[in-house]
């Protein structure tokens, strides 16, 4: 996998992530708190502050400030840079800027000066075809803190906001005369639920469409998403959900030429047809009435909701409001779906091509293997003193990649979903004296001393016993490489509720801060002499973590560098596992 599409990948997790929890409540003060302490968890921010127009005055207003600790900053801390956030919300445009203080565009501000603003992104909150105010975020103390991906998350993330923000403020007000719209942000509140908690596309379209006729006067509808025609490089309106008492003509593509659907792709609103003809209906059957509303991304019509009704006086203007909101909401959904899909096929693609590759890399390495082994056994030939050390290189080659697609293999095995665990009780003990033993031999040649710490009368765990073996065979080789000579390795397991854990610990080289931060990540190998002088790929601690987690466990570590570290699993009593 690509690192553009891990960090993609990662980004569309933690964005699905905070979206869900949008829409739980309609607390307008805890729905700010929620928005800002997801932007900091997004953007890894120092503070968040939303900043919104007073509904009375129209001035921006800061309405609910907070730090990385979900603590809420007080008025004398509120220092922020106006002229960013009237700007953000004036042009409905985000900002980004890594140094406020060299930044011409900000540099000469007095807020930016007297508060020694650095590093700072914003981005307007947008509702209803409307800038409700802004999201800022900044670093006072470092630089260089955000990028333009950020910045892109960040504008997502407002989008969602922002509707979540409308919706509390609205359902807030007395005015009774709101009655039915509050009646109707109670729906929405159960519809964001319901379209957050899937990513299949197929049913976000349904779950649209079915909330669209249940609380409008239609009886019939479709959703279709606009495409690119590769061989004509024309839009088209791909029809992919209908409700109706008729069958869907032409394959549900609606060419762009179509009177109608040129209409909202020129005017970009709503459109209400009464006495609809067959060359106005959008899914080909005419209609006493007929709406059709543009489902909206950052602009751009990404997709119709059309709305049919065998009665003239059905499709009130209320129907259209409420499916416009409907479209807002199904435009986030629908994008993440999208997104989750694209996401999908290539991590599929990735897995076919591992495996494609690993195959074919094997028979031609068994044959080398094979021949290898001949050649030093003397069968063909007796070999000379340089030719046998070419042998024994060929052959430590061999275990590397061998090691190598094994590895890959797991990987790829886990993501996918196709690895088998063959779970059953076990006592853990028996697995620390086998990988310990089979160990030995290698630690005695470095001179280091092997401590367990394993009491005898641990009560039995529940998972796979040779992925367990792996997994501490993994950690406990690590502590053995990574450890000088004479150095001390522990291995230490206790009962804690309702686990057992597990842990490996040395006096080794340690880990630095920098590279804890990736030390999961396939790949990854540090830079420092005494990794480097270690033969390995980077892969054995991101298939650890997979092999704890797949089996019910979790994996953390702490280490400091120069004094060495500790790694610790747990694994699930069997009482837990059977709970």
């Amino acid at each position: 996998m690509s690192e553009q599409t891990k960090n993609q990948q990662a980004r569309l997790a933690a964005l699905y992530e905070v979206s869900s929890q949008l829409g739980t409540s309609l607390d307008l003060s805890e729905v700010l708190n929620q928005v800002m302490d997801a932007i900091i968890k997004l953007t890894g921010a120092e503070r968040s502050f939303l900043v919104l127009f007073d509904d009375v005055t129209n001035q921006l207003k800061v309405m609910a400030a907070r730090n990385v600790d979900q603590e809420t900053i007080d008025g004398s801390q509120m220092e922020i840079s106006r002229t960013v956030v009237e700007q953000a919300a004036v042009t409905g445009e985000g900002i980004l800027t890594n140094n406020a203080q060299e930044d011409e565009r900000f540099s000469g501000q007095q807020s930016v000066v007297g508060y020694q603003l650095r590093s700072i992104m914003c981005a307007p909150l947008r509702a209803r075809g409307r800038t409700i105010g802004a999201a800022y975020v900044d670093n006072r103390l470092f630089s260089g803190v955000f990028q333009q991906e950020d910045l892109d998350l960040l504008i997502t993330f407002a989008n969602q906001a922002a509707i979540a923000i409308e919706n509390a403020r609205l359902f807030t007000q007395t005015d009774q005369a709101l009655d039915r719209r509050v009646q109707e942000l109670s729906l929405f509140q159960r519809l964001d639920q319901q379209l957050n908690k899937s990513l299949d596309l197929n049913r976000v379209l349904g779950l649209a469409l079915d909330w669209a006729l249940a609380h409008t006067e239609a009886d019939g509808g479709s959703i279709g998403l606009m495409e690119q025609v590769e061989e004509t490089d024309e839009r088209v309106l791909r029809l992919l959900a209908h409700k109706g008492s008729h069958e869907i003509e032409d394959g549900g593509v609606v060419p762009a030429t179509h009177p109608i659907l040129a209409q909202v792709l020129a005017q970009g609103e709503s459109i209400v047809t009464r006495d609809v003809t067959l060359a106005q209906s959008i899914d080909g059957s005419p209609s006493r009435v007929q709406l059709v509303v543009p489902v909206k991304r950052e602009g751009t019509i990404t997709g119709l909701i059309t709305l049919e009704s065998h009665r003239l006086n059905a499709i009130a203007q209320d129907d259209v409001e409420f499916v416009e909101r409907l479209a807002d909401r199904a435009a986030v959904a629908l994008e993440n779906s999208r997104l989750y899909e694209e996401i999908h096929a290539a991590n599929k693609a990735k897995s076919e091509f591992v495996s494609l590759v690993t195959h074919e890399l094997r028979l031609p390495m068994t044959s080398i293997k094979g021949y290898t082994d001949l050649m030093v056994s003397g069968m063909t030939g007796e070999l000379n003193d340089q030719q046998k050390q070419f042998m024994e290189v060929i052959r430590r080659n061999l275990n590397r990649m061998n090691r190598l697609i094994s590895d890959l293999s797991d990987i790829n095995r886990i993501e996918s979903g196709r690895m088998k665990f063959e779970m059953r009780d076990f006592y853990v003990q028996d697995v620390v004296e086998d990988v310990s033993e089979s160990l030995q031999e290698a630690i005695a040649g470095r001179q280091q001393r092997l401590t367990l710490e394993v009491p005898s009368d641990l009560p039995p765990v529940h998972a796979d016993p040779a992925r367990i073996s792996q997994v501490l065979s993994n950690l406990m080789s690590n502590a053995h490489k990574y450890t000088q000579e004479r150095g001390h390795i522990l291995v230490k397991a206790q009962q804690n509720g309702r686990f057992l854990t597990v842990s490996v610990m040395d006096n080794g080289v340690g880990i630095s801060e920098e590279d804890q931060a990736k030390l999961f990540t396939q790949f990854f190998r540090a830079e420092s002499r005494e990794v480097r002088e270690q033969q390995g790929w980077g892969l054995g601690l991101s298939i650890v973590k997979k092999m704890v987690e797949a089996q019910g466990g979790e994996i953390s570590f702490v280490s400091q560098l120069g004094k060495g570290s500790r790694f610790t699993f747990t694994v699930p009593l069997v009482e837990e596992a059977v709970n």
